[in-house]
């Protein structure tokens, strides 16, 4: 059989609040969430067997193939739905690892909608979407990959009509672990962050027809919470947000997720092709790409 193919989109914040933490633990995020042309692939040659092979320029950042996120969705996939074909997975890694963009939770969401098409199974169906939820905090808004508000442990999305946006994406090439980023925000379980009362007041996001200006004004009046904290664990995302703050044509620069990628919006993909060539010539050893969010 022809081998299936996906692509796993990276997922770009463009805001990010965390509004506290649960008794449980988890923290409660609010975040506008969007997704990027630069991207991994990912194949499936159905089989009986799940397995990976992972090629690619980041192949090797991927650590061991079976703790891989695209291995653990297919076998939590597998124990939900007795009689699942797999069958032999490739990802093609592009995107940096532990990087603020989804990268592995895209490559899980890309490996239940080709187990999913493989399978005859909606991409709805609540027994792909629980373990989605069950595998990975991020890999909800993944299987989806569109444009949406991403709250709880990000369980619900609401999806938003947003323009198109050039971009640059910047990772330094250092990873910063989540866990850590969290732990050093502070939060203890039961706690609301302080100062927080708007958090009751829902933000007026544009209309479905509202112009580009309208959302750039929106999103550019955002905050990433998780920004000082990865900072201090990683003060070289300093140094990526002023070098893509000096570029020509910027309108907002911010962290995404929990970093180090950090992203700038530009008045128009020439600009941004012209502003990624250039923080790429000066900084040669980061990982840098012009894109299109949407």
């Amino acid at each position: 059989m022809t081998p299936l193919a996906e692509t796993a989109r990276a997922k770009v914040n463009l805001t990010l609040r965390v509004l506290g933490r649960r008794p449980d633990g988890y923290h409660e995020l609010e975040s506008v969430v969007a997704f990027a042309g630069a991207a991994d692939s990912l194949t499936l040659e159905p089989g009986p067997e799940a397995q990976l092979t992972v090629t690619g320029p980041r192949a090797a950042e991927c650590g061991d193939v079976g703790d891989n996120l695209v291995f653990r969705a297919a076998r939590a996939l597998g124990e939900k739905i007795q009689g699942l074909r797999a069958g032999h997975f490739t990802l093609d890694k592009h995107l940096p690892a532990a990087a603020g963009i989804g990268g592995g939770s895209a490559d899980a969401a890309a490996a239940l909608r080709l187990l999913a098409a493989s399978n005859n199974i909606a991409f709805d169906d609540v027994r792909l979407l629980d373990v989605a939820r069950a595998t990975g905090a991020d890999i909800p808004v993944c299987v989806g990959s569109r444009a949406c508000i991403m709250t709880g442990v990000g369980e619900t999305l609401t999806p938003l009509n947003l323009p198109p946006l050039p971009c640059v994406l910047v990772n330094p090439r250092v990873p910063v672990p989540t866990r850590e980023v969290f732990a050093e925000l502070g939060l203890k379980p039961g706690q609301l962050r302080t100062g927080l009362s708007e958090v009751l007041e829902a933000i007026a996001w544009p209309a479905a027809d509202a112009s580009v200006e309208a959302w750039l004004d929106v999103l550019a009046g955002g905050t990433n919470d998780l920004e000082a904290p990865a900072i201090r664990i990683q003060p070289v995302i300093e140094d990526v947000l002023a070098a893509l703050r000096a570029t020509d044509g910027v309108r907002f620069a911010r962290m995404s997720g929990s970093g180090a990628t950090c992203f700038a919006i530009f008045n128009s993909h020439a600009e941004a092709v012209q502003a990624a060539e250039a923080i790429r010539a000066q900084h040669p050893d980061w990982w840098v790409e012009a894109s299109i969010l949407s």
